[in-house]
């Protein structure tokens, strides 16, 4: 295999960096390339044992590439999930999707073993994302806080760097003054600096155009029937369960649901009331292949019911295949490339600016020109304004939905 240009010189640059400091930052937009260029550095600095941290979808991509690659070094590739099953010792060490492990005030559980793994083996350390900190510069603390040359390690705990890089302010939940540290310094990102290497698309030389297209169905009597008793009591009881909508969150949570066809019962268990949405895309799109992404499980089910075997939620199958491929959102907005699919079609819309803008482009490559994506929504129902707030890279929150809801 033969790097692009690009590639070549983040190597370059990217080995040295990590020869200097231990980690280096690879801030390189999606489809770039950021698995075979943390793979070309771990060979440049001529690693033994490489432990790849990635999501469980990426796995199959990321041994693919090595085994492209062939370098001499050892890799064994995880899901965060998994990190607890870690027993190997690993002088080099990558985190795929290194975002995921910024969650603050406190480090998250992955956060913490990723901790205990960099502590006991002390590697090098390479970490990747396209969106390092997409919601917050505070975000980037626990990223790096494990590994020895970062530049806050003189902050004992996240409380302590928000003295100096923080605006701490008070936000009132529920009747209470809650201390909010989202108010990250752009003095964070200069810190960073030294450590990082940005690369975007455009310098890449991607030229694809992103075409959406808002598609809206009519749901059975019964969704409406549903959400407006719902909407109006708070609650709808039947023969054996029970919804319930008794905080503004659990009403915002079950519309969203019930709008779409599914919904999850009081009890704990799930039902599919429509499959609407999942016929009209079987019809819609009959004869493509094409990606699928839901957000709630029972949305999966709908699709299973009606395509059959025509769907797969594996990716070695997909690309292997004629069949088409449903992911949720979350799980497959990041690591995972959908290149083979004709189009993107969202079943449902997530709550997250950043599932919007990461999972979009899974079907970007350098070579292609053009992405269709297609959102199919529900007439009447929530989806439409989630998806203003989301295009404006903003989260759909509690406080838009009681704004919205007087229009449902």
């Amino acid at each position: 295999m033969k790097f692009r240009d690009y590639q070549e010189e983040i190597i370059t640059k990217g080995s040295d960096v990590i020869a200097e400091h231990g980690f280096v930052y690879l801030a390189m937009e999606v489809r770039t390339g950021k698995t075979l260029t943390s793979l070309g550095i771990a060979k440049e600095m001529r690693a033994k044992s490489v432990l790849f941290i990635t999501k469980k979808k990426a796995i199959s991509s990321i041994e693919a590439d090595y085994q492209m690659m062939e370098p001499k070094f050892t890799l064994e590739v995880i899901n965060y999930e998994s990190l607890h099953k870690i027993e190997g010792s690993y002088d080099l060490v990558v985190l795929d999707e290194a975002h995921s492990i910024g969650a603050f005030p406190k480090p998250s559980k992955r956060a913490k073993q990723v901790r205990i793994i960099i502590q006991k083996n002390d590697p090098l350390v390479i970490l990747l994302s396209g969106t390092p900190t997409p919601e917050s510069y505070s975000q980037m603390y626990h990223q790096v806080y494990a590994i020895p040359g970062n530049p806050f390690k003189r902050f004992i705990n996240f409380y302590r760097f928000c003295d100096t890089h923080v605006h701490v302010t008070q936000r009132p939940i529920n009747g209470f003054n809650i201390k909010d540290y989202s108010n990250g310094m752009p003095s964070i990102m200069d810190a960073m600096q030294p450590y990082f290497i940005s690369f975007s698309q455009k310098e890449a030389g991607f030229q694809v155009k992103t075409n959406e297209h808002v598609l809206h169905v009519k749901m059975s009597s019964l969704t409406y029937n549903v959400a407006a008793k719902l909407q109006k009591n708070l609650v709808v009881e039947g023969e054996s369960e029970v919804i319930l909508a008794d905080t503004p969150v659990k009403l915002m949570m079950k519309l969203h649901q019930i709008y779409s066809g599914t919904v999850k019962f009081e009890s704990g268990a799930s039902k599919i009331l429509d499959l609407t949405k999942a016929k009209f895309i079987k019809e819609k799109f009959k004869g493509k292949k094409i990606g699928v992404f839901y957000k709630f499980k029972q949305e999966l089910k709908a699709l299973q019911e009606v395509f059959q075997d025509n769907l797969t939620t594996q990716l070695k199958e997909f690309v292997n295949s004629k069949k088409s491929i449903a992911l949720q959102i979350v799980s497959g907005r990041e690591g995972i490339s959908l290149r083979q699919a004709e189009c993107l079609v969202y079943y449902n819309i997530d709550f997250s600016a950043t599932s919007y803008w990461q999972s979009r482009d899974r079907m970007t490559t350098k070579e292609r020109k053009k992405n269709e994506v297609y959102w199919i929504f529900s007439e009447g129902g929530i989806e439409d304004q989630i998806y203003k707030a989301v295009i404006n890279k903003k989260d759909y929150t509690l406080n838009h939905f009681k704004k919205d809801l007087l229009n449902l």
